[in-house]
């Protein structure tokens, strides 16, 4: 099949019946629900990119052993060619979402990409794990599916290891094997992008310590969205069903979050990937270099958001004339500051880019590892900074209903700006509002500060994994100059 259509997409959420709870709701179909609707929609948006003629080349690449026509997230790098075609598809998709989307499907194709090639590290024992890596990686590049992942356990006694709850069954856990396959028992959370997706990936993220205990929680899988004993449950929907004049953003780009219930779900032989080794749990992610490959995902979004956020920002200033005013380019320029620093950890990752033991050309580490560390804090400053250039002027944001009413005269009056009249203006300020104060702007700054781990232990992973050697040399060598 190779690279989907967005029909191909909608018809596949049709199809399947998955268990999605939201407001007390069972949903029938994501497709049509107006909580999902839109996402999906914006989902299947970036599908077709993938057959615009003028885009084609770009967005997918002919697989070498089918001949398939694939989506390039799906591209395992071997040149410096390919591994730039993966960035600038990447790009693609994230600049025509602004990068308010952060679970499109080239993030976790990118994890299972690498997983693939690294496919070795995942034998050993009675199973074919790494073949089980390979096959599934095969499949879904063929059928272009879309996947999400869940990591976290449930936050109920953070102090205390899985194993350790008063729940035995609260953290999603292998609770039987058979000679088809396992059986899954609990919950985690948190699933972007669940409702919307083909399929869930289920790793561990959280470092177990190799006790006895921690055994029965040391697995890696795939099932279908729609496996019996599946459940999500949904946070409250952000898209509050408005025009898209009212809540730009949030009428497109809601991809919502999901805590997973494993109602003793099944999983055949053939999805799992990993069960047991506490060891190769822990190192699934850095040893494969998947985690390397889903940062470069991460970093060239995040350079297509502070591109959205920095053209957003000098358009209102320009709009409302304060474009002249030093402390208002002190703020601009910040966020220049910010976007650079993306681009150069980016690029630098690029060019500083090495075959891996598994013959991968993988980026740098180090500059990625750093602008992942450094976003969650220019994040939500950028959004700080769109709140202080708005000031009262966010709140002056009649809507689309107010502007085609007996009113609306009044609004092309009295909201006008400088360089703008009053509708015009009014569009750009809704925007700032959904972007810097509405409940979908406020979940865009909490996805920023969390959704790559906790931010105190990502530190603590540079801490250990950075280099330090050759510099404390240096300074022993110049401890020692009598010179």
């Amino acid at each position: 099949m190779g690279a989907r259509t967005g029909a191909d997409y909608l018809a596949g959420l049709k199809a399947t019946g998955r268990d999605v709870w939201i407001g007390g709701e069972r949903v029938e179909d994501v497709t049509v629900h107006p909580a999902f609707r839109n996402g999906a929609r914006s989902l299947a948006r970036l599908y077709d990119m993938q057959h615009d003629p003028a885009l084609r080349d770009e967005m997918t690449y002919v697989e070498r052993t089918s001949g398939e026509r694939c989506g390039a997230s799906f591209l395992i790098p071997h040149t410096q060619d390919e591994l730039l075609h993966r960035r600038r598809m990447m790009y693609r998709w994230a600049a025509d979402t602004g990068g308010m989307m952060g679970r499109t499907p080239d993030y976790l194709n990118s994890s299972f990409m690498a997983f693939a090639a690294a496919a070795d590290y995942f034998a050993g024992g009675d199973r074919d794990f790494a073949g089980n890596v390979r096959r599934y990686y095969e499949s879904i590049r063929g059928r272009d599916l879309c996947l999400t992942h869940t990591l976290i356990n449930p936050q109920a006694n953070r102090a205390a290891g899985p194993a350790a709850q008063a729940d035995p069954h609260l953290t999603a856990a292998v609770i039987k094997e058979d000679d088809a396959g396992i059986v899954v028992r609990g919950a985690r959370m948190l699933a972007t992008l669940a409702p919307l997706s083909d399929e869930l990936a289920v790793f561990p993220s959280t470092v177990l310590k190799g006790q006895p205990e921690d055994r029965p929680y040391a697995f890696a899988l795939a099932v279908p969205c729609d496996a019996p004993g599946l459940r999500f449950i949904c946070r409250d929907s952000f898209d509050l069903g408005r025009p898209v004049f009212d809540q730009p953003l949030a009428a497109r780009f809601e991809e919502m979050d999901c805590v997973v219930i494993f109602d003793d779900v099944h999983v055949p032989w053939e999805r799992v990937f990993l069960l047991g080794d506490v060891e190769k749990c822990n190192g699934a992610y850095g040893r494969t270099n998947a985690i390397v490959h889903m940062m470069h995902q991460v970093v060239t979004k995040n350079v297509a958001k502070a591109e959205f956020i920095l053209g957003l920002a000098s358009l209102m200033v320009e709009t409302i004339g304060v474009d002249g005013f030093q402390h208002v380019q002190e703020k601009v320029a910040e966020i220049i500051t910010y976007l650079e620093t993306m681009r150069a950890c980016l690029r630098a990752g690029e060019s500083d880019a090495a075959l891996d033991e598994w013959g991968v050309l993988c980026p740098a580490r180090a500059p990625l590892d750093i602008a992942r560390n450094v976003f969650p804090k220019m994040y939500p400053r950028m959004i700080e900074i769109l709140q202080l250039l708005g000031a009262s002027g966010l709140m002056a944001t009649p809507s689309e209903a107010d502007l085609e009413s007996p009113i609306g005269g009044d609004i092309e009056r009295f909201y006008q700006a400088a360089n703008a009249g009053g509708r015009e203006r009014v569009r750009l300020f809704r925007l700032a509002w959904d972007a810097a104060v509405s409940s979908f702007g406020s979940r865009q700054v909490l996805y920023e500060r969390f959704f790559f781990g906790d931010p105190v232990r990502n530190y603590s992973t540079l801490f250990a994994t950075y280099d330090k050697e050759p510099y404390k040399e240096r300074i022993r060598r110049f401890l020692q100059r009598e010179d």
